[in-house]
């Protein structure tokens, strides 16, 4: 199964152009899901049907859905109250109904990661519903920030409860059956290795090499500065960049000296984007998509948008990106090199902190924290410099942990 995720700054167009993809996916014989996070049917408008949490046929082939994400925190909470219900009750609280449950800010973002995670289920035996599944985002970034929860969030379940530290797994029955309750480490413990499992499960999607993004950018000032942000965050955290869209390209040679001078800027900016992103490897193309005049609406405007099959979908998978290696160079001066490739970074942007067996790496306003390779986590950091887009850090063996030659 292939999973393009569709995201760029506000006002470019993403959701039509998601469907516009889909739909000639659809077109072309697979049999294809796109999804939208819009709390607003934007989606449906585009298509002429109306959305729902239920996939919606919109065409051959073609079915729509939308995320839910009020039904989605109320369904959760609701569970989270069932099960820790004994407990409740033993500290005389008061239980919550359904019509009183108010979704809170970022439960969107848990809506979406859930619906990652039902798109990706039977996947990997080649029983997936879908061939495709096309994912309208929210705006860049924060796209960029739901997509980098999975990672964040089991980090933080695996330190405020660790799986190795489930004290006196024996003796919970017993002080349960003595209680009368359920020993509140039991049902949080059983908890968290759910979420554990279900984030495990978005990870290894985004993962996936059929998981790419696609950029969706008008060509202009506002277009560029999201888009040259956005490479490094999309680097920093291992996302697949397969396309730039760029919406609402204008025909040159116009004789109107407005509509001329307009082109003119969009194609530098075109020429900018493919240096930024056809460079890299595997190279994103810049694919220009036309001004039709005004915004597609109904599955003859989505087949007008899609005709020059600027919005074409590779069936197969994709090649995955080269993986942050590290260079040996023990033999030479004695150090370690892990190559970290963040196209777009700024030097003074750049901060680099090294907790136990962890990275923390800040580039403009990401942040990831990363898991040190086994052969580093025996070295001390001794430098680091950015050279062409690549982070090189620099580690030393730790003579007290390194094996010693005889």
């Amino acid at each position: 199964m292939r999973t393009v995720l569709v995201t760029g700054p506000g006002g470019a167009g993403r959701t039509t152009v998601a469907a516009a993809t889909a739909l000639a996916a659809a077109r072309g014989g697979l049999r294809v899901l796109v999804l939208s996070t819009d709390p607003v049917d934007t989606l449906g408008a585009a298509l002429g049907i109306t959305t729902g949490s239920a996939p919606a046929e919109a065409a051959p082939g073609l079915c729509a859905a939308r995320v839910d994400s009020g039904a989605h925190f109320r369904a959760e909470l609701l569970a989270l109250q069932e099960r820790a219900g004994s407990v409740l009750d033993l500290l005389g609280a008061n239980r919550l109904a359904t019509e009183e449950l108010t979704e809170l800010p970022g439960s969107e973002q848990f809506a979406l990661l859930r619906a990652l995670r039902t798109c990706g289920e039977g996947a990997e035996g080649g029983s997936a519903a879908y061939d495709l599944v096309v994912v309208d985002l929210p705006p860049l970034h924060a796209a960029l920030a739901a997509l980098a929860l999975p990672e964040q969030l089991r980090r933080y379940l695996r330190r405020l409860l660790p799986p190795e530290r489930q004290a006196a797994r024996a003796l919970r029955p017993m002080l349960a059956q003595l209680a009368g309750v359920p020993m509140p480490a039991q049902w949080l413990y059983e908890t968290a290795a759910r979420w554990d499992g279900e984030l495990a499960a978005v990870e290894a999607l985004l993962a996936d090499p059929g998981t790419t993004v696609r950029l969706v950018a008008e060509p202009g000032p506002a277009g560029a500065d999201a888009l040259r942000t956005a490479r490094t965050g999309l680097a920093l955290f291992g996302l697949r960049v397969e396309s730039v869209t760029a919406n609402r390209t204008l025909p040159q040679g116009s004789p109107d000296t407005w509509l001329a001078t307009l082109a003119a800027q969009q194609q530098k900016c075109l020429a900018e984007w493919a240096d930024w992103y056809g460079a890299r490897q595997p190279a994103a193309p810049v694919r220009e998509v036309r001004h039709l005049g005004g915004d597609p609406r109904g599955l003859d405007g989505l087949d007008a948008l899609a005709a020059d099959g600027a919005l074409a979908v590779e069936p197969g998978r994709v090649d995955a990106d080269e993986p942050w290696t590290v260079e040996d160079r023990l033999a030479e001066d004695g150090v370690l090199v892990w190559h970290l490739p963040l196209p777009g970074a700024v030097k003074e942007e750049l901060g680099l902190v090294r907790r136990g067996d962890e990275l923390v790496l800040d580039a403009g306003p990401f942040r990831r924290i990363l898991t040190l390779p086994s052969a580093l986590r025996r070295c001390d950091v001794s430098g680091a410099g950015l050279t062409g887009g690549v982070l090189k850090v620099r580690f030393t063996p730790d003579q007290r942990l390194w094996p010693q030659t005889k």
